[in-house]
């Protein structure tokens, strides 16, 4: 039995994928379930009104915009293993939401525009990354477009984000003069053939590098001398595959292709499914738990209301860590301290959802939550007590006072700001000495206003008025049992609050304001992270 439920976890591969919007993620996502045989055809994310949408793109709000504002989970079998794919926001103003995604994966896809390269929000992405210290893979997509050359999109990667670069298989020309892609493990070409956009199998030709008569009748003379020429700079240059570095997140293997056409995407997909580590040991307060060595344990990572129109639902999303969990078997749920069985357990393709009855570490399981979660949580077998470590809160940039037009609708306007801050979408703050009559909502990015304002209308039928505050910068006490919170000495752009956990915090317009009020304040220790 415990054969079987080894065997089972060294089947995972749990990554998350990470791109500036309109680098082609989506598609990448789709094509990836086309080959798994998840899909039978592959939708368009923004095509004309009657196409069908990406199927990790659930949300309406990201219908409309096109852009993917929530983290979804997909899951497919692909050559005896089987893939779990987390699904992140692309916009920075998401950066938390896809924080806390990183830390249910094992590794991560970077997907990057071949004619734009690393864009402003690809580095604030790959930061989150770095945070997280895991393996980062990357595919640089739209090679059927003309691209920037290759070396200099290599070498960007390199400066802009600091990772070594491995590149395993190096494009052939770009745009119409895209020709396919050499094999650096195979010394050998893979030739480009358009598809069409929904199948999955194109028509190209292999053949070894070596054969330079098929190579020049291929490519024509000038782009077989051309690639010889790359492929000797590159044998050269290149720092070779160790995959030692690649685990510990300072070398990043990488890939060239068009997601669009479906040309370089198996390819990627098989070596990475090769390299990429099954599920590793995570750190609990106990120590390093092994996962096919402890019972079954997890930790909640995102908290998603009102995935089914028809059923105003709570979905907590749990990334097993260690063990097999059986749906009919009981767990302690460790924050809340007590012993329960985790209802309705399933797994989920975007908005369709399979119950299951039983999963393994490295798998991402929906379960429906009453209320009773946090992010954070940890929930594990019955006899075992431990806690996985916390997901630190970012701290939140912009502040806005928001109100409810209709005073009728204040029961629904503050269930929906509560449900959308335990959901991790918004943090919300009142008054230090007040209750709910003022809340102050703080964001990470300006677009999570707007999702706000529309979630509330779309779901709770509510409206609201949103007065921006000057706030700029935020810290929570980090020893507030020790100060007197009402003698506490600010400055005048300085404002108390609370969380919703009743913790203090100091908001402030001004940067050099926090220093002062440290130096005004002795022993005052300021933190600018908070714990969910």
């Amino acid at each position: 039995m415990e054969e079987h439920i080894a065997e089972e976890i060294g089947r995972r591969r749990t990554f998350a994928i990470i791109s500036h919007p309109d680098a082609g993620k989506t598609t990448l996502t789709e094509k990836f379930l086309l080959y798994g045989g998840a899909i039978n055809l592959a939708g368009s994310v923004k095509g004309k009104a009657t196409a069908r949408h990406a199927v990790s793109d659930w949300m309406e709000i990201e219908k409309e915009r096109g852009i993917s504002v929530t983290s979804s989970v997909l899951q497919f079998e692909y050559g005896g293993k089987c893939v779990n794919i987390l699904d992140t926001p692309g916009h920075q103003d998401f950066s938390e939401d896809t924080y806390r995604t990183l830390m249910a994966a094992d590794s991560a896809v970077m997907v990057i525009d071949a004619s734009k390269g690393v864009e402003a929000q690809t580095r604030k992405l790959f930061k989150v990354c770095v945070m997280r210290r895991i393996p980062i893979f990357t595919f640089i997509n739209k090679m059927d477009r003309d691209a920037n050359d290759t070396f200099q999109l290599v070498d960007e990667i390199e400066k802009e984000l600091g990772i070594a670069t491995c590149p395993v298989n190096w494009p052939i020309g770009s745009g119409k003069e895209f020709k396919g892609v050499y094999d650096r493990g195979k010394r050998g070409v893979v030739t480009y053939s358009g598809t069409e956009k929904g199948t999955r199998e194109g028509e190209s030709e292999e053949f070894p590098v070596s054969d330079t008569q098929t190579l020049g009748r291929i490519l024509g003379e000038a782009a077989a001398e051309r690639l010889l020429e790359e492929i000797e700079l590159l044998d050269g240059a290149g720092a070779s595959l160790d995959l030692e570095e690649v685990r510990r997140g300072n070398l990043t293997p990488v890939f060239f292709g068009s997601a669009l056409t479906n040309f370089g995407v198996e390819i990627f997909l098989r070596s990475f499914l090769e390299m990429a580590a099954p599920p590793l040991p995570r750190k609990a307060d106990v120590g390093l738990l092994e996962p096919a060595e402890n019972d079954f344990s997890a930790f909640v990572f995102k908290i998603q209301a009102n995935m089914n129109k028809a059923h105003r639902d709570r979905i907590a999303f749990l990334r097993i860590c260690s063990g097999r969990f059986d749906a009919g078997k009981e767990v302690r749920h460790v924050q809340g301290n007590r012993v329960l069985r985790l209802s309705q357990p399933q797994q989920l393709m975007a908005d369709e959802r399979r119950i299951l009855s039983e999963a393994y570490a490295g798998d991402i399981i929906g379960v429906f939550d009453p209320g009773i979660f946090s992010i954070g949580d940890t929930v594990c077998a019955p006899k075992e007590n431990l806690r996985y470590e916390g997901i630190p809160t970012f701290a939140p940039e912009h502040f806005s006072r928001v109100r409810q037009t209709d005073t009728m609708k204040r029961k629904q306007f503050v269930k929906g700001v509560e449900q959308l801050a335990q959901e991790g979408a918004i943090q919300i703050f009142q008054e230090f000495h007040t209750g709910m009559e003022e809340i102050i909502v703080g964001v990470v990015g300006v677009l999570q206003f707007d999702v706000l304002k529309y979630r509330l209308e779309k779901e709770y039928h509510v409206e609201i008025r949103m007065e921006s505050l000057p706030y700029e910068h935020i810290r929570w006490i980090e020893n507030k049992d020790e100060v007197d919170l009402d003698k506490l000495a600010g400055t005048s752009d300085m404002k108390k609050v609370k969380d919703r956990r009743g913790n203090p915090l100091l908001l402030f317009v001004n940067a050099w304001s926090i220093k002062m009020t440290q130096d005004r304040n002795k022993g005052l220790v300021l933190t600018e992270f908070g714990q969910n």
